[in-house]
């Protein structure tokens, strides 16, 4: 009931602020876990053992590489468009982008995730065992992380007709517009965000 209050009586300004610090907040629990993989995976590269690598652990471990550094670029890409376009009143417009970008992070990074598991178990174990082994941990990090949530999402109230945000017409929580039915409002919200006092505006 309290985040329902909240919901109702929080400004275009208040929600926008919030949907962005929430964003915040988890990509940097998503970028603490990019890092030590991403150092992991570059100290596998001057080992003894890497210089006896056969090819395919060795193209299965760039591959791997590949997709940890796309996830540090999207996972960072957020902080870079914030910059670049500070105070400039475009906190909608980044705040849209930046939520593609963590998801297609997220995405680099479940990949990269499963190639570590596959090249940790090709070395440990080796033939069809450690392809299982690839194979459930795609299973588990595809699950938890995309397809739990949506099915979640579809389930969830439509924020075009649901009373709890229609009632303060406060829109839904990834507060970046999704359909046509908000056009509107999400144009009174924007008038309203621009003309609102705030010497940090972005």
């Amino acid at each position: 009931m309290q985040e329902t209050d909240r919901r109702v009586t929080e400004t275009p300004r208040q929600r926008l602020d919030r949907n962005f610090n929430e964003l915040l907040q988890e990509l940097r629990v998503a970028q603490a876990g990019v890092q030590i993989l991403f150092g992991f995976l570059l100290s596998i590269a001057f080992t003894e053992l890497y210089t006896r690598a056969d090819p395919y652990v060795r193209t299965t471990h760039m591959v791997t590489v590949m997709f940890t550094a796309l996830s540090v670029a999207f996972l960072t890409a957020p902080a870079a468009w914030h910059r670049m376009l500070f105070r400039r009143g475009r906190r909608r417009e980044i705040l849209g982008v930046a939520n593609h970008f963590a998801l297609s992070g997220l995405a680099c990074l479940a990949i990269a995730m499963t190639g570590t598991v596959l090249l940790l178990a090709e070395v440990v174990i080796g033939g069809w065992p450690a392809i299982v082994f690839g194979a459930l941990a795609a299973l588990v990090f595809g699950s938890l992380w995309f397809l739990a949530p949506m099915r979640e999402r579809a389930d969830a109230p439509d924020p075009d007709t649901h009373p709890d945000f229609v009632a303060g017409e406060s829109g839904s929580d990834d507060g970046v517009g999704a359909g046509s039915g908000r056009a509107g409002r999400e144009d009174r919200d924007q008038a309203a965000a621009d003309a609102a006092p705030a010497p940090d505006r972005v």
